[in-house]
């Protein structure tokens, strides 16, 4: 078998280049690919060339983990699961390029308990999906957030949620509506340094380093990858409060102890997303208590590929890349 997948050559170079792929095994499904996302964290960082030492890192690689699409074929013990809409983080089946995450191909196979059945009008919107897992895993278990840094896709997705969970149903309609409904004093606060994203949505937004006055906050959830952002967060910290780390770092994390001794700061950091994540986000969007409306900016056939990325990280405006597969040659 053979596939039209994204593959970055080295940093800065990529392609759009067919791949052989490894035959499907007796659990595997084949996914038509009809939308994937280009990730503004982790794939900056390796089409940058400053993404750390991972296991598996290394070009020739398939970047991506939010593809979507329909399973068009699968062994015996998946067949019933043909012609399902689903959502796949990716494949390691690639011949000629590592697989390590392996998302951005018109053709993807892996195991059917990686791929997870989604509502089927979601369209484009589904590769957001992998980001709100991310959101989720990052609020499961903590206190909702007081102040998120970043209005990226993430940080709204973290926005969302928690106004989502502190606010009925109504209320939440009327922010969107309203956009400014939640206002100001209810949290959360988002930071935000690029003017192109302060265009309010459904919370409160202020300048990066704007005057908070008094303001103390006890749960901070910094989406920035900002390695340098610790100590500004101390500066805002209600005494015991906690800062989750979002973001990915590429850059050692530093701050001065003193201040952060005197709070006696916490510190979490959300690492991948489990399984259940994305159900859970899966069966919200479902239900209709999670918006995805709105977050994907750009959409480009995967044969702009080699151009896309540098739009989608240099331009401010972009919150989300997608590419779309379904009339590519």
């Amino acid at each position: 078998m053979e596939t039209l997948a994204v593959v970055v050559e080295a940093p800065g170079e990529v392609a759009l280049r067919r791949l052989g792929m490894m035959p499907p095994e007796g659990n595997d499904v084949i996914v038509s690919v009809d939308f994937s996302g280009i990730s503004m964290g982790t794939e900056k960082l390796l089409y940058n060339g400053t993404m750390p030492v991972f296991p598996g890192l290394g070009y020739p690689l398939v970047p991506g983990y939010e593809a979507v699409g329909r399973i068009v074929d699968a062994g015996e013990p998946a067949r019933s699961r043909i012609g399902e809409a689903g959502f796949v983080p990716g494949s390691s089946k690639f011949i000629g390029a590592r697989g390590l995450f392996g998302g951005s191909a018109q053709t993807l196979i892996t195991g059917t308990n990686r791929v997870l059945s989604i509502p089927s009008g979601l369209g484009e919107q589904a590769v957001l999906l992998s980001l709100a897992a991310t959101a989720r895993h990052a609020m499961v278990g903590g206190a909702l957030p007081d102040l998120v840094i970043g209005h990226g896709v993430l940080g709204r997705l973290i926005a969302r949620m928690a106004v989502a969970q502190g606010q009925s149903p109504t209320v939440w309609e009327i922010a969107l509506i309203a956009r400014m409904a939640v206002a100001q004093g209810l949290s959360p606060t988002v930071w935000e340094i690029a003017p192109e994203r302060m265009d309010g949505g459904e919370i409160v937004l202020v300048g990066f380093y704007a005057p908070f006055g008094s303001l103390r906050v006890g749960s901070i959830y910094d989406c920035s990858g900002d390695s340098d952002i610790i100590d500004p967060l101390v500066m805002r910290m209600a005494p015991g409060g906690e800062i989750v780390l979002v973001g990915f770092y590429a850059q050692p994390l530093h701050f001065n102890f003193a201040p952060a001794f005197r709070r006696e700061m916490r510190m979490r950091i959300a690492t991948e997303f489990q399984p259940q994540d994305l159900a859970d986000v899966i069966a919200m969007v479902d239900a209709g208590t999670l918006s995805l409306d709105g977050l994907v900016t750009n959409r480009v056939p995967a044969n702009d590929a080699a151009t896309a990325y540098g739009q989608a990280f240099t331009n401010p405006s972009c919150l989300k890349m997608v590419f779309d597969w379904r009339n590519v040659a």
